[in-house]
């Protein structure tokens, strides 16, 4: 197996429990994860580091502070990287600072 990563998102509705998938390729194994706030965010990304992922990406909902949660929680365990918006535009073009904290 490969690399080992997960990308996180954050919607209000979403549930980490029901909102996740696993995609397999023949060098990445990528998990994807749905979550509610930055908390479950937070929640998730120790979990994930616990099954082997060491690169995690946050969708652009993430506001700095967001990231700098999940970068906080994993320490040197995974990387951290983001998609940038400086506003989305599936959160009202706000930040998730804004939103989920």
């Amino acid at each position: 197996m490969g690399l080992k990563a997960a990308f996180l998102f954050v919607a209000p509705e979403a549930d980490a429990a029901k909102h996740q998938a696993v995609i397999a390729t023949p060098i990445v194994e990528l998990t994807v994860v749905g979550v509610k706030n930055y908390t479950d965010a937070v929640t998730a990304a120790k979990g994930l580091v616990e099954q082997g992922i060491v690169a995690i990406e946050l969708c652009a909902g993430f506001g700095v502070e967001g990231v700098a949660m999940v970068k906080k929680a994993v320490g040197s365990r995974a990387a951290v990287g983001v998609v940038r918006f400086d506003t989305h535009p599936g959160l009202e073009f706000k930040s998730g600072d804004d939103i989920f904290q």
